[in-house]
Order: structure tokens, then C-alpha cells, then sequence
């Protein structure tokens, strides 16, 4: 591991007749070197296609090899910029303008958004397919020059992080500061060639694109890796392919957990599991309980962020201590607790979690002010609360950010805000987290009207313009938005108080 400094590196370790990758609705097998000449063909394509160091390629599939592929030889011969699929035409036209995208990858046969906000770019778009054996096919082009090695310190994938003070900022991630996070997940779990891991997180974030692939890889491991996540068929899979773990958000634990219980019998399959790994969002003490009980094996919470190419703390597998409602001990950096001017604080007092180490950005794409407020004398701070106890394990004790975390997934209210206020009947507007029983979180709204509009109207032109999981599920009509004397919207406050109407 300590000789792997790029992703190619990274995916060469494994013998050539390996498994690497598996799709469980076809029984599809990719073997490691099939897997090595489609990337490198794949990338020689996008050189070809005039695509060099630094340009990005941008990428709306569902998870599945073209995914895995397509971002693999973008990082060799540009850099990777992966989206939901699941975006509307506005969202996707932000993020190609963002990241100055010079190509467009999305199947044959959806991404007509997509297709549409590049269009109107300017920009070339290319369908990837895969035929019944696996191989991968790229409309309109041809192989003509070779594309040229990257080194460590080439950005690799660029992704985007939702503040709740502006925009999203754009995260650039270096090939090593990937290769070093991949290496610190394999560490914390032991990973080796005989591990299979299921893939049920998308493909467009780190957190299935490192820990459940980048790691796996790194060990010659195989990936399971179906289009999206089903508990229909999520235990036969992993039956079927003998996964040994798997890492999902809470929402996903939840689901597997609900259905387990109402039948009573621990799943078919699960006896294949070597351990459970959570991260993304916090998973409540006693579904981890439950979960051990019922699945028979070590539920590990993690804890992670784009910033940091993910992992960067984890409870460690037995028989050292796991601690319910705790994110674990420090994985490969250095975790401090700081006061708001930056100074450290001893063990047992709360403030902003710090974190240093190479697997963690160098900084925000041209944004200057960002890095201005995240950066302390060396340390990135993460914008949480916690505690560090004496044996240096985590625990995470609230948001200093505004962020609506649902479910894993990190929205920005002022995203929201910025929709809702484009309304005609809309005078202003500020949305929030709610509790919510599955997915941790769900937005809600409060605006104050200038004519009259119903909620199931602003819904539906929230849901015409963005992604339906940022959606408010629901919109309260107030008279007044609560501020500070400086004018700054008052979130916590609007949140409490439809709390209490509720």
C-alpha cells in the first residue's frame, strides 16, 4: 500500500485473473486485467477526443461498470467529475458551467436533462454501453493516441460540497490523497483478496466510490456492483457472490433492519458477512444494537467527508472496542477539537472537530475565502461539533453548519432557498432539517407569501427545477422570517418553531 500513489497503481496491484467486478443481474464477471485494458482503452479514448491534464469529463450513469470505467480512465487522462443522474436540467447546467466540463459521458439511452444542459454548453456528449460479456462501447470515439500517466499530485476527481452560505465549492482530489484514503479503509477493516464488497452507495460520491471500491481494489478484492440498491434483492447478492461486508448510510441499515425484524430470522446470506460499516450520517446506539443482534455481525460506524477523499475516523473491528453513538478512533490523520479562535481543547470539552493529514484537500477550487475560513494553521475544520475521549475515540455531538443531512445526502438551504424565492408568489423563504424516522432528516420550508399560492403548487415547482430528494416535503406559510439584527436568517429558530407546531 505504501507503494501506491496513484489509482492506476492502485488498480495494477491484483493478479490479471482475479475477479474485480461482478453484476448481479447479469452474473456478469470482469476479471482485474479485463478491467486494466478497458480503462486504458477508455482513457486513450478521451485522449483522443482532445481531453488532457486538468480538463474535467463529466459523468451522469447509474452505478455499474461504465461508472467504475468511465471515472477510472477520466482520472488518467483528465479529471473525473461524476453527477447524479438524478438532476434536472438547471442543476446540471451549474455544475458543467462549475467545472468548465469538456465532455459528457451518459448512457444510450437517458440523461436527456443532461444531454440538454450540454447542448446548450456547447458540449460534446458521449453514450457509454456494455455488452452481455462485459465489454464497453463509446459513441463517436475512436482510438488515436495514448493517454499520458498521471503523477500523485494530478488532480484526480473533482467533486462539489453544498455550504450553506453560498454555492456549492468544488473539492479537487488528488491522486494520492484518493490512494492514501483507499489505503487507511483497507487498514481499518483488513481488507485482503478474498474480501468481496457490495457496492450500494452511488457512484457519484466517495463514499461508495472509495470505500466500497477504491479499497477493494487496492487488495484485489471483487465488488458486487448492482445499478442501484434493492432490500429486494440485497441478501441474495450477497449470498449469491459471498459478499464479506458492505458500507451504506443509516437510511439503508434502516431498511435491511425493518425487514429482518418483521420476519424474525436473521437473513439468508448474512452468515457471509464479515462486518457492517456506516458512515455518512449518524446511526442512532440502538440501531446498531439491533443490528448486531439480528445480521450476527460487528456494525463499525465511520465517519467521513469529500474533503478528506473520505474516511477519516472509524470504529475499529473486534476485539478492539466499538462504541455505540461514538465515529470511532482517528484512520490514518490527525483529529484535534478546537474554540472558534482555533485553539485546542483538551480531552472531554466539545468545540469544532480538526482534521490533518495527506488524504486531505489542499484547499477549495478558486475560492479563496473558503479556505480562508476552513484552514487553521494547518488544520481543516470539518464544521462539526465533538468530543474526544481519553482513548481518543470520536464523538460527534452536533452541527456547526446548517446543512439538511438526508439520509447521507448533504443539501444546501440555500440552494433551496434561492428556488423557492424565484416563484412569482414567493417574498421570502428559508428551509431547514426535520427529523425524520428513516432518514435522519427531511427539508422542510417557511416562506412569507406576496400572493396566494398553494403548497402542493411551490412543491410541485421546486421538484420541476432540482432533484427531488432536495425537495421541501413541506411548506409552511408564515408572516414574518425571524433575523438577527445583522439581517441573517435566523434557520434554527424557523425550524424550532414549526417543530412546535407540529
Amino acid at each position: 500500500m505504501e507503494n501506491v500513489h496513484t489509482l492506476w497503481q492502485l488498480l495494477g496491484a491484483a493478479p490479471a485473473n482475479r475477479t474485480a467486478l461482478i453484476v448481479p443481474e447479469s452474473d456478469i464477471r470482469i476479471s482485474y486485467g479485463t478491467l486494466r485494458e478497458q480503462v486504458i482503452a477508455a482513457a486513450d479514448l478521451f485522449a483522443s477526443a482532445g481531453i488532457t491534464t486538468g480538463d474535467r469529463i463529466a459523468m451522469a450513469l447509474p452505478n455499474g461498470v461504465p461508472a467504475i470505467v468511465g471515472f477510472l480512465a477520466a482520472t488518467i487522462a483528465g479529471t473525473a467529475a461524476p453527477l447524479n443522474l438524478a438532476y434536472r436540467r438547471e442543476e446540471f447546467d451549474f455544475y458543467l458551467q462549475d467545472t468548465a466540463a469538456k465532455l459528457l459521458i451518459v448512457p444510450p439511452e437517458a440523461g436527456t436533462e443532461a444531454r440538454e444542459a450540454a447542448a446548450g454548453r456547447n458540449i460534446p456528449v458521449v453514450t457509454v454501453a456494455m455488452d452481455s460479456s462485459g465489454k464497453l462501447a463509446f459513441s463517436n470515439l475512436s482510438r488515436k493516441v495514448s493517454a499520458d500517466m498521471p503523477g500523485p499530485e494530478r488532480v484526480a476527481l473533482v467533486l462539489h460540497t453544498s455550504g450553506t452560505t453560498g454555492r456549492p465549492k468544488r473539492v479537487p482530489l488528488m491522486h494520492r490523497n484518493l490512494a492514501i484514503s483507499a489505503a487507511n479503509v483497507a487498514r481499518t477493516y483488513a481488507l485482503c483478496a478474498e474480501d468481496v464488497s457490495l457496492c450500494v452507495m452511488p457512484l457519484f460520491h466517495v463514499h461508495g466510490l472509495v470505500a466500497s471500491v477504491l479499497s477493494t481494489f487496492l487488495t484485489g478484492g471483487a465488488v458486487v456492483v448492482p445499478d442501484k440498491f434493492s432490500p429486494f434483492n440485497f441478501w441474495r447478492s450477497v449470498q449469491d457472490h459471498k459478499a464479506s461486508w458492505y458500507s451504506a448510510v443509516p437510511t439503508i441499515h434502516q431498511v435491511l433492519l425493518a425487514r429482518a425484524e418483521r420476519s424474525g430470522e436473521r437473513p439468508a446470506g448474512a452468515e457471509n458477512l464479515r462486518f457492517i460499516r456506516s458512515c455518512s450520517s449518524a446511526l442512532a446506539a440502538d440501531t446498531m444494537k439491533r443490528m448486531e443482534a439480528i445480521f450476527g455481525v460487528p456494525v463499525l460506524q465511520a465517519y467521513g467527508m469529500t474533503e478528506a477523499a473520505h474516511q477519516m475516523a472509524s470504529n475499529p473491528l473486534p476485539p478492539s472496542e466499538r462504541k455505540p453513538a461514538s465515529v470511532g478512533l482517528g484512520t490514518g490523520l490527525e483529529i484535534g477539537i478546537v474554540d472558534e479562535a482555533g485553539n485546542h481543547l483538551k480531552t472531554g470539552e466539545a468545540g469544532e472537530v480538526v482534521i490533518k493529514g495527506p488524504n486531505v484537500m489542499a484547499g477549495y477550487e478558486n475560492n479563496p475565502e473558503a479556505n480562508a475560513k476552513s484552514f487553521t494553521n494547518g488544520w481543516f475544520r470539518t464544521g462539526d461539533q465533538g468530543v474526544l475521549d481519553d482513548a481518543g475515540y470520536l464523538r460527534l455531538v452536533g452541527r456547526l453548519k446548517e446543512m439538511i443531512n438526508r439520509g447521507g445526502e448533504k443539501i444546501s438551504p440555500i440552494e433551496i432557498d434561492e428556488l423557492l424565492l424565484s416563484h412569482r408568489a414567493v417574498a421570502e423563504a428559508v428551509s431547514f432539517g426535520v427529523e425524520h424516522p428513516s432518514w435522519g432528516e427531511e427539508v422542510a420550508a417557511a416562506v412569507v407569501l406576496r400572493e396566494p399560492v398553494t403548497e402542493k403548487d411551490l412543491i410541485a415547482h421546486c421538484k420541476s427545477h432540482m432533484a427531488e430528494y432536495k425537495c421541501p416535503k413541506h411548506i409552511h406559510v408564515v408572516d414574518a422570517i425571524p433575523r438577527t439584527a445583522t439581517g441573517k436568517i435566523q434557520r434554527g429558530a424557523v425550524a424550532a418553531a414549526m417543530k412546535a407546531k407540529a
